[in-house]
């Protein structure tokens, strides 16, 4: 099964320079209109700014799970990105949400070592 989540974005320049800075390099393919990101096997994000999108504008919802939270959010601040706070579950996952330009939330976890 391969996964897509589309993204939507109020505007094409910013979302794509932010997005960059989040995955550390630009997008993998752009397809039309479409700039997508591959962030696993058979898993892509999606930035989409076209006109049908426009009413999903910054309602996006997305977890990522990652194994190097710090240098991640060492990365972002370097580019400029803030972030929440990162919060300590009791079953010891670390989660942070970053909002995008548009508020969509991307959040990451990072599962306690084993």
């Amino acid at each position: 099964m391969d996964l897509y989540s589309i993204i939507p974005a109020s505007d094409r320049t910013r979302s794509l320079e932010w997005y960059g800075v989040f995955f550390g390099r630009p997008a993998d393919e752009v397809i039309g209109e479409e700039h997508l990101w591959q962030v696993g096997a058979n898993a892509w994000v999606v930035v989409d700014d076209r006109e049908v999108r426009a009413a999903r504008v910054g309602g996006t919802m997305i977890t990522f799970g990652v194994t190097d939270l710090d240098d991640i959010l060492a990365r972002l601040a370097a580019g400029g990105i803030v972030h929440d706070p990162v919060e300590t579950y009791g079953n010891g996952v670390r989660h942070v949400e970053v909002l995008d330009p548009d508020g969509n939330s991307l959040s990451l976890a990072e599962a306690p070592a084993q």
